[in-house]
């Protein structure tokens, strides 16, 4: 193996709770919701999936169906699927729907996995070049500058800017392609068996992390370190 490809949300970076989330909202914003309320907001949307790189929405309504089947093909499709979530909770003024969205694409509403560094830096020691492929609707760049692990990641292939999203395998082809690698030396790193699993069809090997909040991950990207190894060793064989 001489790449990784990394998904983002769920894979190298976690997204803040839902309650956080709308707290931060809500306090940029000098509105007031009492405790009990803000709680029981935050599990409102929570449920209804309006935070991206949260939890999926429990029920997709049907008026939003079509739009939330191509939410990582533009920004205004990704804007437009995440609000209307938001939507189907009532705030205390309808602006907030647009400020909890533009909330998430800031780098504060993120934090790295415990061992994203230690993992990225010690691909980049051993001269493995580093990839993230992402199903998303805005840049995530920023994100990676703000926390240190941008030097880490030679390319980025963000859905919205090619107007497909995981698993089409377009992605993970320009991904490789940038990378000037086979996929058939690339690793593919995410949470998600169908669209990060995307990958096997151009002949990545692919394995998989769980998106699991990162106090309950503290480790779980260090295989992806012993599985380049292994490959390097047999490689050399």
């Amino acid at each position: 193996m001489t790449a990784v490809l990394f998904d983002f949300s769920g894979t190298l970076f976690r997204v803040e709770s839902t309650e956080a989330w709308l707290r931060a909202v809500l306090e940029e914003a000098g509105a007031d919701l009492p405790e009990e309320e803000l709680a029981a907001t935050a599990r409102a949307l929570e449920a209804a999936g309006a935070l991206p790189g949260g939890a999926p929405p429990e029920r997709v309504p049907e008026e939003m169906a079509p739009v939330w089947r191509i939410r990582d093909e533009s920004a205004e499709a990704h804007r437009a699927a995440y609000t209307g979530l938001s939507r189907q909770v009532t705030l205390p003024d309808p602006g907030l729907h647009d400020a909890l969205y533009d909330r998430h694409m800031t780098p504060a509403a993120w934090a790295p996995y415990p061992d994203a560094l230690a993992v990225l830096s010690g691909l980049r020691e051993a001269g493995v070049a580093v990839g993230v492929v992402s199903n998303i609707g805005w840049d995530l760049r920023p994100v990676f500058r703000a926390h240190g692990l941008d030097r880490f990641v030679d390319t980025y292939v963000l859905s919205y800017e090619y107007g497909v999203q995981k698993p089409h395998p377009r992605l993970f082809a320009a991904a490789c392609e940038a990378l000037g690698v086979d996929p058939g030396a690339a690793l593919m790193v995410g949470d998600d068996r169908l669209a990060d699993g995307g990958a096997a069809a151009l002949g990545c090997t692919v394995h998989f992390v769980d998106h699991l909040p990162a106090t309950e991950r503290p480790d779980g990207l260090r295989p992806v370190l012993e599985l380049v190894g292994r490959s390097r060793e047999l490689g050399t064989r």
